[in-house]
């Protein structure tokens, strides 16, 4: 009968072990996912004042717009910054978030303004900035969706049965995916130099 005990008891730690190296597994995988989307927005961040430089001889005038792209640019790259010390930290997530969709919104307005300037469409500076934002905001999605899916995947491990137990006796909280708050702030800016 004892044997029996313990054999049931070793089963147990094992399955508490399984549980709890598959949490620890996962939580690294939604960090890892998210240190791809750090790469890919610090790409766009160093991108972003080559863009409005080059912007600036021809836009003068537009000096507000140019300035608020720097200011929502600064805003998400303090924002990356907290949200890559802890990717499980949900606040700094959300900072990001919300960075993020007023950075695509002055990006918007700049190529919209930019498109009234013929001579600005036609630098062919300008021409390849644009070109790689547009191919490194598409890395962003790609990477912000593998994010998103390592996010889902953990909470799901973390919340289902039995697994709801060994992260509430080991403190894994919840994961936030990174989401952005407007429709229109989740395309890409549009670029049409050509």
């Amino acid at each position: 009968m004892s044997l029996i005990v313990l054999a049931v008891i070793v089963v147990l730690i094992l399955v508490l072990i399984s549980i709890y190296n598959g949490l620890v597994t996962a939580r690294n995988a939604f960090k890892n996912a998210f240190a791809q989307i750090d790469v890919q927005l610090q790409r766009r961040n160093d991108l972003i004042p080559n863009l409005v430089e080059t912007a600036k001889g021809y836009l003068q005038h537009e000096r507000g717009t140019l300035e608020a792209v720097i200011q929502a640019r600064n805003g998400a790259v303090s924002g990356l910054k907290a949200a890559a010390a802890n990717p499980a930290d949900a606040a700094a997530v959300q900072q990001l978030s919300g960075a993020e969709t007023q950075l695509a919104g002055s990006l918007g307005r700049l190529f919209a303004l930019a498109e009234a300037y013929p001579d600005l469409k036609a630098n062919q500076t300008m021409m390849q900035l644009s070109e790689e934002l547009t191919s490194t905001e598409n890395k962003v999605a790609f990477a912000r969706q593998a994010y998103n899916d390592s996010v889902m995947g953990y909470n799901n491990r973390r919340e289902v049965f039995p697994g709801s137990l060994v992260a509430g006796m080991f403190s894994f909280l919840p994961a936030a995916p990174l989401e952005i708050a407007t429709p229109a702030a989740r395309e890409a800016p549009k670029v049409s130099f050509t």
